[in-house]
C-alpha cells in the first residue's frame, strides 16, 4: 500500500527530473586541456582541430556551452605540474590531457577532476590506469602504442636503408613511453645485428647537439618517436634531417607530409576527435574508472618518394603495397 508520505516523495522525484535535466541543459561546461606542444590557431591544428570538432559533433559549442582552458608547456615538459596546477584551480568539470607526460603531471594534481587521456602510451606500464578494461580511478581515454610500435619502426627503416648498421632514436627522458620505446627497439636491433644510438632531447638546442653527435657516431639513420617536442620542433628535426641527408622514420604521418621519408601509426588527429567522446559521456555521468581505455587497431603507412629518391632510396614494392598514402 502506497502512503501519503511515499505518494508525496514520488511526486517531488518526478517534478525536479525535468528541472535537472534543463539545468544540466543549460550548463556551460568547463574543459581543461594540457599539452606539452604548443597552442596556437586551434581550429587549423591537425589534432586540436579534430578535438573541437568532436566536442562541436556532440552539441558542445565554444561560447555557448562549452568554454575551454588551454594549456601548453610549449614543449617544456617542466612547466606540466604548475600548469595542470592552475586548471585544478579553475574549477574545470574535465580535465583532457595530450601525452604521457601531461596525463602524469595532472594526476599528481588531482585525483577528483576526471582526466580524459588523449595517446597516452603503454597507460598500465607507466602506471597511469590499474587496467584498459578498469582503469580505476580519475582517469581513462586513449592510448598509443608507442613502446609496442618500436620494433616495426625499426623493422620498416631497416627495409627502406638494409646497408644502415648505426639508427639513431630521439627520446625525451621525462616520457615514460619514449623509455618503453627504446627499450623495445634496442630488443628488436639485437636480432637485426644493429646497434642504437640513444638521443636524449628536453629541448631544441639538444635536438640540434642530439644531430651533431649522429654525425660524430657516424649514424645511418634515425627513428623518431611520438613526443609533444618532437612534434613541436617538426621542422628542425626535418631541416637537420635533409641536411645531413638521414634517411628516417617517425610515428606520425604530418612528419612525411611535411617531407620526412617514412611513417607508421595510428591517425592521432582521430584519437583528439575521439577524446571528446568520453568527455561526453563523464558529463552526462559516466564514471572514469569504469570507462574502459581505447587502444588503436588501425595504422597508417605514409611515404614521400620526393624524399626517397633525393636521398637515392630505392622504395621496396613490399613497403608500397602497404602504404596507405605515397606522396609522389
Amino acid at each position: 500500500m502506497i502512503t501519503r508520505r511515499k505518494a508525496l516523495i514520488a511526486l517531488g522525484t518526478a517534478a525536479l527530473a525535468p528541472l535537472a535535466a534543463a539545468q544540466q541543459q543549460n550548463k556551460v561546461w568547463r574543459v581543461g586541456f594540457l599539452s606539452a606542444r604548443h597552442v596556437d590557431f586551434i581550429e587549423s591544428d591537425n589534432y586540436y582541430g579534430p578535438f573541437t570538432q568532436g566536442m562541436r559533433e556532440l552539441g558542445y559549442v565554444v561560447g555557448k556551452n562549452l568554454v575551454i582552458e588551454w594549456r601548453s608547456a610549449d614543449g617544456k615538459s617542466e612547466r606540466l605540474p604548475g600548469l595542470a596546477a592552475e586548471l585544478v584551480r579553475l574549477k574545470i568539470d574535465v580535465l583532457a590531457t595530450a601525452g604521457t607526460p601531461a596525463t602524469v603531471a595532472a594526476q599528481k594534481a588531482t585525483s577528483a577532476i576526471p582526466i580524459v587521456m588523449i595517446n597516452a602510451g603503454d597507460p598500465v606500464g607507466s602506471g597511469l590506469v590499474k587496467s584498459l578494461a578498469r582503469p580505476a580511478g580519475n582517469s581513462t581515454g586513449l592510448s598509443i602504442m608507442t613502446a609496442e610500435l618500436g620494433p616495426k619502426l625499426l623493422e620498416m627503416l631497416a627495409a627502406m636503408t638494409p646497408k644502415a648498421a648505426r639508427v639513431a632514436v630521439l627520446l625525451h627522458p621525462a616520457n615514460d613511453a619514449n623509455l618503453l620505446a627504446l627499450r623495445n627497439i634496442e630488443a628488436a636491433a639485437t636480432k637485426l645485428g644493429i646497434t642504437i644510438l640513444p638521443i636524449e632531447a628536453r629541448t631544441p638546442k639538444d635536438i640540434a647537439d642530439g644531430f651533431a653527435l649522429m654525425t660524430r657516431q657516424h649514424t645511418e639513420a634515425l627513428i623518431v618517436p611520438l613526443e609533444g617536442l618532437f612534434q613541436q620542433q617538426k621542422n628542425q628535426i626535418l631541416a637537420l634531417v635533409a641536411k645531413q641527408r638521414l634517411p628516417s622514420i617517425a610515428a606520425y604521418r604530418e612528419y612525411v607530409e611535411a617531407g620526412g621519408l617514412i611513417s607508421y601509426g595510428q591517425n592521432v588527429g582521430d584519437s583528439y576527435r575521439r577524446a571528446a567522446t568520453y568527455i561526453d559521456k563523464i558529463f552526462k555521468g559516466a564514471n572514469p574508472g569504469e570507462l574502459p581505455v581505447e587502444q588503436p587497431t588501425k595504422f597508417e603507412l605514409f611515404i614521400n618518394m620526393k624524399t626517397a629518391k633525393a636521398l637515392g632510396i630505392k622504395v621496396p614494392q613490399s613497403l608500397l603495397v602497404q602504404a596507405t598514402k605515397v606522396i609522389e
